[in-house]
């Protein structure tokens, strides 16, 4: 099941969140606070982003966050995959797939013209999910400029 985050997630949602930003599918850690922010905002408001949560016979097993945008590349709303996180029992179980089904069917109902995500280079197992789902490579190399320390 995957259903939107609600405030009684808190916990559940940053321990989860935790654990992905100390994985290897990112490039470094953040602080707690970065963590807890980000819940404040998706209880604040949908507009920039939003999160789901994960579920399997009743018990959360990941979590997946979206941010939004708008590109005239794209010639409207980009809806921004940023994380998918499933714990490593649960991983190869399906989780995956039926998110993008829904996130696809949520995307399409919304007006979104593209889902957008990043990937590490070294995360085969999760390249090959996005691959044989229908996703493309883009030829940007990014870039970044941080304002805060991390």
């Amino acid at each position: 099941m995957i259903r939107r985050v609600t405030e009684k997630d808190r916990e559940e949602f940053i321990r989860l969140s935790e654990l992905f930003y100390n994985s290897p599918a990112v490039l470094h850690t953040v602080p707690r606070a970065y963590h807890e922010n980000l819940f404040d905002e998706l209880m604040r408001s949908d507009t920039y982003a939003e999160a789901f949560m994960l579920e399997q016979q009743g018990k959360t097993i990941g979590y997946a966050l979206t941010a939004k945008t708008y590109s005239r590349e794209a010639g409207g709303k980009v809806l921004w995959l940023e994380e998918i996180y499933v714990e490593d029992e649960y991983r190869g179980c399906g989780i995956g797939k039926e998110f993008f089904m829904f996130i696809e069917g949520y995307a399409s109902f919304n007006g979104f013209a593209r889902i957008r995500l990043e990937v590490e280079n070294e995360n085969k197992r999760a390249r090959s999910l996005y691959e044989r789902l229908g996703y493309e490579y883009l030829d940007y190399l990014q870039m970044v400029k941080e304002y805060r320390k991390i």
